[in-house]
């Protein structure tokens, strides 16, 4: 790569920062340190795939942004945002993902467990969001595991959190730059199939590798009190971004918004989703079970419920 043509790239990356960084003076300090190291030379004869990641390690160097990144493709990248999103290669991705649920079963003593790892769009996810839901809407207790979540669409985290809740609920706040407006996120009035409703325990498994969208499900069920976080800090990632072409194979994410909780003001960013229950990720799984399953001997075993009940005592036992 010539350095004329990096330097046009490097250039390209600045005028997205300049054009839709959702805070404006980060930007221009950002705009800053490229064109500084562009003029060191830093970028000179690295291969694509090593000028992103030293490129992405300045993005973050300002502010410790973690949506800031130059990003290497073996495919030629899609033009800008929404059109990378209805592609039919990210299509492709999230049939083969399951559209991001990796497990959803019934454990021992009837309790619901979901294992998420992206929060594809709606429209993609919608169906396999709501035969989970459906599946797990009779059990007693529900363990919600975001630990290998690596984020998504906010309207899939309103849709999720919908089967959770009876009653509408306002739980986040998207500023965004553009237009300078703020967008208030609630879960919606209707979903299809079963809820699994407002009053039943749940527990949201978190780790280290919990990004983005994982992290406003972990946050927001946290901060209405619906759920509690078991496990480990998240990675600390609460500003939406974008993705925008660059060259034929390279795209830079950029933050357009920033998430904040309606009332605190407060979010993620930097600090990740900090634990209800602090245990090893790798052990959050057992807590939380282990807490689930003494929810369902405590509603007894009445009639039917006697089944259950052996259910979740061996369980139990064997944790």
């Amino acid at each position: 790569m010539g350095s004329e043509a990096r330097a046009a790239q490097v250039n390209e990356v600045i005028r997205r920062l300049e054009a839709h960084y959702v805070f404006p003076d980060v930007a221009a300090k950002l705009a800053e340190v490229l064109r500084e190291r562009l003029g060191e030379g830093a970028y000179n004869g690295l291969g694509d795939a090593e000028f992103a990641t030293l490129v992405t390690t300045d993005l973050q160097s300002v502010n410790g942004d973690q949506h800031l990144r130059l990003r290497h493709h073996v495919d030629p990248v899609a033009e800008d945002g929404d059109a990378a999103m209805n592609s039919d290669g990210f299509r492709v991705e999230a049939e083969l993902e399951g559209f991001g649920i990796a497990e959803v079963r019934r454990l021992a003593g009837n309790v619901g467990y979901l294992d998420t790892t992206m929060l594809y769009p709606p429209e993609l996810a919608g169906p396999a969001i709501a035969a989970a839901m459906t599946l797990l809407a009779p059990t007693d207790a529900l363990l919600l595991d975001v630990r290998r979540n690596r984020g998504g669409t906010p309207g899939t985290s309103a849709l999720l959190q919908t089967y959770l809740v009876d009653e509408q609920v306002h739980y986040l706040d998207i500023y965004e730059r553009e237009d300078h407006k703020t967008i208030q996120m609630w879960t919606l009035p209707y979903v299809p199939g079963l809820r699994f409703g407002g009053t039943k325990p749940v527990w949201v498994l978190t780790g280290p590798r919990t990004f983005s969208g994982g992290e406003d499900l972990a946050f927001s069920l946290q901060q209405q009190g619906r759920a509690k976080t078991v496990g480990e800090a998240t990675r600390g990632g609460a500003h939406p971004r974008e993705q925008y072409k660059v060259d034929t194979y390279l795209d830079v994410t950029v933050s357009i918004a920033r998430s904040f909780h309606p009332e605190t003001g407060e979010n993620w960013e930097g600090t990740g989703v900090r634990p209800d229950l602090p245990v090893a990720a790798d052990r959050a799984f057992d807590t939380a079970y282990a807490l689930a399953l003494e929810h369902v001997l405590e509603l007894g075993s009445a009639g039917p419920r006697r089944t259950v009940t052996d259910e979740a005592r061996a369980a139990l036992d064997q944790l």
